[in-house]
C-alpha cells in the first residue's frame, strides 16, 4: 500500500482547478446523487453537539459548509477553507461568507479556536494524513471539539468490492472525464480510494493523531464512511 506522502498537492490543486465548473453535478451523477444525504447525516452529528464555530477544511464548492450551516443555530460561525481558489468561487457563489484559500496542512487560524472541524472527501488529497490530522487537532477546542471526516471507503462486504472497483477504475473515470474532459482526475480518484485508510485502520490514525471516543459510521455497505474524534 502507498504511504500518506504519496500524495501530489500541485497535481491535486491543478486537477480541482480543471474540474470545477462541473465538480458539483459530476459529484451528484457519481454518487446517484446520495451524496447530499451523506453530508446532511454529518451536518446532523456536528449539529448536535451546539458548536459556536465550525472549519469545513477542503470546503470545495462548499456543500458541506452550507449543510452544516443550515443544520445549526443560525449564529453559529462556519468558515470554509480550501487551497484550490477556483472552487471557492463556486462556494462563494452559493452564498457563503466566510471562505479562506488555505492548504489544510497550514492552516492559517489560532490553537484552540474552533468547536468542530470537518472535512469531506478532502483529507485523501492531503500530502500527509498523518500531518493534516495534527493540525486539524491543533485548531480545535482542547477537550470538547469535534472532528468529523466523511470519505470514501472499499465496502465491507468481500462479494460487493470487486464490482465497486470494476465502478471506481472503469466506469467513473469515463464518466468523469466526459462530463468534465479530465478523465485524469477520476482515474486518480479511484486510485487515490484504495490507498486511503479505512474502518478500523482510520480509527488507528485518529487515536495517533490525539483524539479520543473515536467512531466509525459505514454508509451504504461501507462505500463511504463518517469517522468522529474528540480532542
Amino acid at each position: 500500500m502507498s504511504s500518506s506522502l504519496d500524495q501530489d498537492p500541485a497535481f491535486v490543486r491543478r486537477a480541482f482547478a480543471s474540474i470545477a465548473n462541473r465538480y458539483v453535478l459530476t459529484n451528484h451523477v457519481l454518487s446517484l446523487g446520495v451524496d447530499w444525504l451523506w453530508r446532511r447525516r454529518v451536518a446532523r452529528l456536528v449539529a448536535a453537539n451546539s458548536p459556536g464555530r465550525v472549519l469545513d477544511v477542503a470546503t470545495g464548492s462548499g456543500d458541506l459548509a452550507a449543510a452544516v450551516s443550515g443544520a445549526c443555530d443560525p449564529e453559529t460561525l462556519v468558515v470554509g477553507a480550501d487551497f484550490c481558489a477556483p472552487m471557492l468561487r463556486h462556494a462563494r457563489r452559493r452564498g457563503l461568507a466566510h471562505l479562506v484559500v488555505a492548504d489544510g496542512m497550514r492552516l492559517p487560524f489560532d490553537d484552540g479556536v474552533f468547536d468542530a472541524v470537518t472535512v469531506a472527501y478532502g483529507l485523501r488529497n492531503m500530502a500527509s494524513w498523518a500531518g493534516a490530522l495534527a493540525e486539524m487537532r491543533r485548531v480545535l477546542k482542547p477537550d470538547t471539539g469535534l472532528l468529523a471526516v466523511l470519505d470514501f471507503s472499499l465496502p465491507t462486504a468481500a462479494a460487493l468490492r470487486k464490482p465497486y472497483r470494476f465502478y471506481l477504475h472503469r466506469v467513473l473515470p469515463a464518466i468523469g472525464g466526459f462530463l468534465t474532459g479530465n478523465r485524469e482526475a477520476y482515474a486518480y480518484l479511484g486510485e487515490s480510494i484504495e490507498r486511503f485508510p479505512a474502518g478500523e485502520t482510520m480509527l488507528d490514525r485518529l487515536r495517533e493523531a490525539g483524539f479520543r471516543d473515536a467512531e466509525w459510521h459505514p454508509l451504504w455497505g461501507g462505500i463511504s464512511s463518517i469517522y468522529l474524534g474528540r480532542t
